[in-house]
């Protein structure tokens, strides 16, 4: 077990408790001392490209915590991203050097949808100045855009662009279930 990461993950669980209300972190401990290791290997590439993950939620159901991307801004190490593998090699002209999409799968996260993307937004204030892409509906892609989403004057927006466009101040923000 990585107890650089225990002890992060541990005091970012202490310094926001309104992300997990009702969750002991003794109970998130013992299940990350469990965990496969390749769920621990993408809590540490999660914070290591600067997505700063937190138990926001407990699915029980399945037994799992939750985690989330809490970077006040869209994690550094995953932005100028366009949207998936098809638009990068869509791109003639300047393409960015990877795509959301490709990241997430090799760090082992899912993309936020608009939901997750929302009830983040009502544990604090994230991408008051960046963006992040989200889960696109098939149906949007199809025709070759991308969502991504912000918060801005008091209000989370949801927006649409082409697929293929990338931007510095737009990334993607991870969950990963544990």
């Amino acid at each position: 077990m990585n107890n650089e990461l225990i002890s992060k993950l541990k005091t970012r669980f202490d310094d926001h408790p309104e992300r997990h209300k009702g969750i002991s972190w003794t109970d998130v401990e013992v299940k990350l001392k469990k965990a496969d290791s390749k769920k621990i290997q993408a809590l540490i590439k999660m914070e290591e490209t600067g997505g700063e993950p937190d138990v926001v939620d407990f699915d029980k159901k399945t037994g799992e915590y939750i985690f989330y991307d809490c970077s006040p801004e869209s994690p550094k190490g995953r932005r100028s991203l366009c949207y998936d593998k098809e638009a990068l090699e869509a791109r003639k002209k300047f393409p960015p050097k990877d795509d959301a999409i490709s990241v997430a799968k090799s760090i082992g996260i899912e993309l936020l949808t608009e939901e997750e993307y929302r009830s983040l937004q009502k544990l604090g204030t994230f991408d008051n100045k960046t963006s992040s892409w989200i889960k696109t509906p098939d149906e949007i892609r199809k025709l070759g855009g991308a969502i991504f989403a912000d918060y801005r004057y008091d209000k989370v927006f949801v927006y649409h662009n082409g697929a293929d466009s990338y931007y510095a101040a737009r990334g993607f923000r991870g969950s990963l279930r544990v």
